[in-house]
């Protein structure tokens, strides 16, 4: 991605703020960690490791299209990683601001549009992948479902 396209976003970060708080709000609240009241305040925090994850992207890899936020939550087994609404919330206000920003560009070309969403796709999934995994990492449900559960033994009654 361009870095005057990154810097466009970095200037609309209050707008990008905003939406994402607005969108938080709307998930559902899963445990106290993904209560919006608490998430709201790693907005900013994440904001920053994705402009640097952007500012770190800049040679564009031919492959398959990058994953979503929504992949991110089927590496969680319980599906109740705090992280997980904030994330999902976040990449749909970033790809609206991205959006917009494309849209008053002054050069509308559909192939670097369609590059520069990948690119936003794999900065904000890289962020993402991180730190859902970070949690997952310490989820009791994690360990609990990766204990073998004894089985029935059969009895001979004779």
């Amino acid at each position: 991605m361009k870095e005057n396209v990154i810097r466009v976003l970095s200037r609309r970060r209050h707008e990008i703020h905003q939406r994402w708080e607005a969108l938080l709000r709307l998930e559902r609240v899963t445990t106290p960690l993904a209560n919006p009241d608490a998430l709201v305040h790693m907005i900013d925090w994440t904001l920053d490791r994705v402009f640097k994850e952007l500012r770190g992207r800049r040679a564009t890899r031919p492959g398959p299209a990058p994953s979503s936020v929504a992949a991110v939550r089927g590496s969680c087994e319980c599906g109740h990683n705090p992280f997980l609404a904030h994330f999902l919330a976040g990449e749909q206000a970033l790809l609206e601001a991205l959006v917009t920003v494309q849209k008053e560009a002054s050069s509308p070309d559909p192939v670097h549009r369609g590059t520069e969403v990948a690119e936003l796709y794999v900065a904000i999934n890289a962020v993402a992948n991180r730190e859902v995994e970070s949690i997952c990492a310490l989820c009791t449900r994690r360990v609990q479902a990766t204990i073998p559960r004894p089985q029935p033994v059969a009895l001979a009654y004779t």
